[in-house]
């Protein structure tokens, strides 16, 4: 309980010596830093004091240095205007050009730095400062020196004149850095003008404002489109005359309203393309950054098109000369094959010409005198002596040259053929082992139908390699021999079986009475007699059928005669066996 009592009393007895305390160790530590702030301000002075009169010492020692030489100096000064006088007729500055004015010119180095450096840099500076968003002109101002005067932009040096600029000028300094600044001020103001926050707010509204009448523009073509496309269709068809050929639809009413529509969409994509074409430009234009992009859009689309009209017009002369030689060679084409047609049709005869080579002839022709056509035209042709036009033909020559080598060998294969004449469309002709009736003939191959009805191609160059027969050649002229064999016995008479022969071939349809037939004894074999019955016929085609029916008949005639046809396992003697003779029928 004291303690409790007596400590508040010390408590409130030592904090006023407490706060002395404090109170004393504050005023000693501002008593220390008044005493270094004075040292320090004293030994500032003393060191400003120092430069002064190091700068009164050097001034002195100038003006005594003038004083002395003031006559030598103005002397240099007058040789310097002499030569720097003679020097600017000669010599051409360096320009500062921004945005097409010519704002001054450099003549003289700075330090190290060229004329043409100088204008660089400070054409960099001066676009630089117009292009800032917010800036003010009155901010550009002069800062004169020892050595030189700077055109300032706040904190920025635009450029440096000198005394050498001035003597260029045949001016101050002073007055020359005030001409440099009035126009370079007024170039900052026209950059900012064009540059300026206010100007890219009036553009970016002029810029919503195109792409939405742009946007209007193409949903009102393609709306319009869609409303009256049908309905001018409707109205054209009613007057398109459909176009055929042979009973062939070549462009039937509705190909062309498909073709009217395919039109009216080009047309529509056309007249977008042109809209984005003037919108596009104007947009980019808007914009000083982007201003010379509308050239550059502008000379992608004119400098191609420009280059093909100018082709296209130069091209004019060499054009209508190849229409006068395709025109030329189009009618002596047309003159061969009418003089073809005659030959074919036996109205015009030339002796040892036979009518059937017309018209291959024709073709012959026809191909010589295109392709003398095309070495005329050859020359003629776009960049026909470009080493790429050249190289590409020489390779699609060789690509044909050596795929076309089997076909290049049907094909002289049929030419030949032709005029060698070996067969007909309609002729039955044999083939190694096949026969048949020739159907169709062309310059690459042959088709046969056999007698089973088969089609069979072969090509022509295997037809020029191997034999052919023409039975309907043979027939026409000599007549075809059947011919067939029976095996008789030595028991009958070589008489009676050649009666009995001929009697059977004077009775078969198909078989001539003259030539008439005749038969050969062709062998003597240990048992048998072998006879050759040969008779003539003028029916190639259906030899089958008339070998069938000279079978039947000798089989009815030997049968009748009693007379057995024996072959090589029947033999002369029997034991029990009966005559293999057919009972006649009840």
């Amino acid at each position: 309980m004291l303690l409790r009592k007596i400590f508040p009393i010390l408590f409130f007895a030592v904090l006023p010596l407490v706060a002395v305390a404090q109170e004393s160790e504050r005023v000693e530590t501002l008593k220390d830093s008044v005493a270094a702030m004075n040292d320090s301000i004293v030994a500032a002075l003393k060191n400003r004091i120092q430069e002064l009169e190091l700068q009164s010492i050097v001034m002195q020692e100038e003006l005594e240095a003038t004083g002395k030489n003031t006559e030598i100096d103005s002397l240099q000064a007058v040789h310097r205007k002499l030569r720097i006088d003679s020097l600017r007729k000669t010599t051409i500055g360096s320009p500062l050009i921004i945005e097409g004015d010519t704002l001054l010119y450099f003549y003289a180095r700075k330090g190290g730095m060229l004329p043409e450096a100088r204008a660089k840099n400070a054409k960099e500076k001066i676009v630089a400062v117009g292009h800032r968003l917010t800036f003010y002109t009155d901010s550009i101002y002069l800062y004169d020196s020892d050595v030189s005067t700077d055109i300032m932009a706040g904190d920025e040096v635009l450029l440096s004149v000198t005394d050498m600029d001035a003597l260029w000028q045949n001016t101050s300094r002073a007055t020359l850095a005030e001409q440099y600044r009035a126009a370079i001020e007024k170039t900052v103001d026209k950059l900012h003008k064009d540059y300026g926050l206010q100007q890219k707010i009036k553009g970016l509204l002029l810029a919503i404002l195109i792409i939405l009448a742009q946007y209007f523009l193409i949903r009102g073509t393609n709306w319009l489109f869609r409303r009256w496309r049908f309905r001018l269709t409707r109205r054209l068809l009613k007057r398109f005359i459909p176009l055929a050929e042979k009973n062939y639809g070549l462009f039937t009413t509705r190909r062309q309203g498909i073709f009217f529509i395919a039109a009216l969409n080009l047309v529509r994509y056309l007249f977008i393309i042109f809209q984005l074409l003037i919108s596009v430009p104007i947009l980019f234009s808007i914009f000083p950054e982007t201003k010379t992009f509308t050239y550059t859009i502008l000379g992608y689309i004119w400098n191609p098109t420009k280059n093909i009209l100018s082709g296209v017009i130069g091209y004019l002369p060499n054009l209508f000369q190849i229409i006068v030689i395709a025109v030329c060679f189009h009618y002596l084409v047309k003159g061969i094959h009418y003089v073809s047609n005659e030959i074919s049709a036996g109205r015009i005869r030339i002796n040892g010409f036979y009518p059937d080579w017309a018209e291959p002839t024709y073709y012959i022709l026809r191909v010589l005198a295109y392709s003398l056509m095309f070495v005329m035209i050859w020359p003629l042709l776009p960049s026909s002596n470009s080493e790429v036009f050249q190289g590409v033909s020489v390779f699609i020559g060789i690509i044909i040259s050596l795929g076309s080598t089997s076909i290049i060998g049907n094909v002289i294969a049929g030419m030949v053929m032709t005029y060698m004449r070996p067969f007909h469309i309609g002729d039955y002709i044999q083939f190694g082992e096949t026969e048949g009736e020739v159907i169709e003939k062309t310059i690459l191959v042959t088709r046969l139908r056999t007698k089973k009805n088969n089609v069979i191609t072969i090509p022509n160059s295997s037809l020029m390699s191997s034999q052919t027969s023409n039975f309907t050649f043979a027939a026409k002229k000599y007549g075809v021999i059947l011919h067939t064999k029976v095996t008789i016995g030595y028991d009958v008479s070589w008489k009676q079986i050649e009666h009995l022969l001929l009697t059977a071939a004077a009775e078969t349809e198909g078989v001539k009475k003259h030539p008439k037939p005749f038969v050969h004894i062709t062998e003597l074999n240990d048992f048998y007699v072998e006879y050759e019955l040969n008779a003539y016929t003028s029916r190639p085609q259906g030899y089958a059928e008339v070998y069938s029916r000279l079978h039947q008949n000798m089989l009815d005639k030997f049968h009748r005669a009693g007379v057995e046809i024996m072959s090589p396992h029947i033999y002369a003697r029997r034991d029990g066996i009966d005559l293999q003779i057919p009972k006649e029928d009840q």
